[in-house]
């Protein structure tokens, strides 16, 4: 920035000065973005206010910017309609109708819910929806020509919210959702419609809540090339696994403890077993490597059979146990995988807890950014849908996906690969002569090599104690190898009959 000491009169700088002010004031802007932003330099409003005098053509330009900027203030209210008053919907009415006020003076639109829609009308949500029109079929409501925008808060793949998102999306209207079931199946044909009619899908609230990870991919990544995306995408299944860690309670104990807090679902499988976490990655997937959506390519395994006596090990052995979704690109394809993990306890994802969500982003420019906060509950939510509704106040719209659907390669899985640390394998062995030379025998003809074997009567499994009274637990610790070779040799362990029940085998990651 150009500034000179001219003896010009103090009465114009004095003038500019205070217009300078009185914009801050007015819009609530820090003086490095009004630097930023309108001067082109954040140390602008800092050497005027010590005195240095910018020269004409700057006041000029300067002068003119805040004078289009507040003839841009007047543009038409953005009418947005909202499907599904649920904990997230209410919460969004709820911050559009408090906050009002102050999103206008920020963002220099007015943001109005003019319509709803919902199964019961006379429901109470705690907000006040009586003066919106009321409306039966979202369809008919994404349809109208009576809101710029239509908000699908509904949930499910099919249905009613995929009706009324390609209705909107058909009559060029932008849609925001926090629908990752939605996205992960249909998501390419949608992103392809609102290519067509140029509208806008925002999505920041289907992966991990309150973490703009979808911002960053899209926008924030520059030219930086993403070579792995792994995270805590479930709030449930942390909280549940922290707890277990930290108290040594059941699965069953503290999952019941999450229903009564409401961080689970009545029917909680859809959470425990891994799906959520699948649907968050496919997408997360898509940003990151440019392909088309891929959630029935993903390996997928849950929580539900994690014992305290895997706790335990972990613990033994300087890890956490976390449910985590992994994808990563290699010269064969992509690798889709959720599972639970072993993770250092040293690493940053092993200390990401409760029903907090983490994602990190490995590229070529930055070894690891991680981003983490809520990832889910009403108000987090609801913070994201409304980030995308001020994104789009502001006319802001880049290709749903990260790039045209034309231009996104088709999902190629890779096997598979090969985990440093290993695998934790914990088996429930019956206590006869021979039976642990036959299962390392059975390893080594996989080409398995033990780290360490682990036998403690506290590691007994649950299956021991009904009735199985002549087994024992035995924990082995491998090193690195493939899973296939540990699949292939569990396989034969399981037909020489020297064990009983399912084996479970969980993943060592090094972060």
């Amino acid at each position: 920035m150009d500034f000179s000491y001219s003896n010009k009169p103090m009465n114009e700088l004095d003038d500019f000065s205070r217009a300078v002010e009185a914009f801050l004031q007015k819009q609530d802007w820090t003086p490095t973005r009004f630097g930023r932003e309108l001067a082109g330099d954040p140390q602008f409003v800092f050497d005027l206010r010590e005195g240095r005098e910018p020269r004409s053509d700057t006041r000029e330009r300067i002068s003119e910017a805040m004078r289009k900027f507040a003839d841009n203030r007047t543009l038409p209210p953005l009418k947005v309609g909202v499907a599904g008053l649920g904990t997230v919907g209410a919460a969004l009415v709820d911050m559009l109708q408090q906050g009002a006020g102050n999103l206008e003076r920020k963002h220099g639109r007015r943001i109005e819910v003019v319509s709803v829609c919902a199964r019961s009308r006379s429901r109470d949500r705690g907000v006040d929806i009586g003066e919106y029109q009321w409306f039966d079929d979202p369809v008919a409501l994404a349809a109208s020509n009576e809101i710029d925008l239509f908000v699908e808060l509904i949930g499910g793949e099919d249905g009613p919210a995929l009706a009324a998102v390609r209705a909107a999306l058909d009559a060029g209207r932008p849609v925001v959702t926090a629908n990752k079931a939605l996205l992960a199946k249909h998501g390419v044909d949608l992103s392809r419609r609102a290519e067509q009619t140029g509208a806008y899908i925002g999505f920041e609230a289907a992966v991990a809540g309150g973490i703009p990870v979808i911002k960053t991919l899209r926008e924030g990544m520059g030219a930086a090339t993403v070579s792995r995306v792994y995270g805590i995408m479930n709030g449930t299944c942390n909280y549940i696994l922290t707890r277990m860690g930290e108290e040594d309670i059941s699965f069953q104990d503290c999952l019941s403890d999450a229903q009564a807090l409401g961080y689970a679902e009545a029917d909680p499988t859809f959470d425990v077993e891994g799906f959520d976490t699948a649907h968050k990655l496919a997408l997360l997937s898509s940003l990151c490597f440019g392909s088309e959506i891929a959630a029935d390519e993903i390996f997928v395994e849950g929580i539900t059979a994690i014992t305290q006596a895997d706790i335990n090990v972990a613990r033994d052995l300087g890890y956490k146990i976390k449910l985590l979704g992994i994808a990563q690109r290699s010269s064969e394809g992509i690798e889709q995988r959720v599972h639970p993990t072993f993770v250092p306890e040293s690493s940053a994802i092993a200390r990401v807890d409760d029903v907090l969500n983490a994602v990190a982003l490995e590229t070529d420019h930055i070894q690891e950014l991680l981003l983490a906060g809520p990832g889910a509950g009403g108000l987090a939510t609801a913070a994201s849908v409304l980030a995308d509704i001020l994104d789009i106040a502001r006319g802001h719209n880049v290709p749903p996906l990260g790039v045209p659907t034309s231009e996104l390669v088709p999902y190629l899985r890779a096997p598979m690969r090969t985990h440093e640390g290993g695998y934790y394998i914990r088996l429930n062995v019956r206590d006869v002569p021979g039976a642990l030379a036959a299962i390392t025998r059975r390893l080594g003809e996989n080409a398995i090599s033990l780290e360490s074997v682990i036998q403690r009567p506290d590691l007994r499994a649950d299956s021991a104690q009904a009735g199985e009274e002549n087994t024992r637990t035995l924990v082995l610790i491998t090193q690195e190898t493939l899973e296939s070779s540990v699949r292939a040799a569990l396989e034969k362990v399981a037909d020489d009959g020297f064990t009983t029940g399912a084996p479970q085998v969980i993943r060592i990651e090094s972060f």
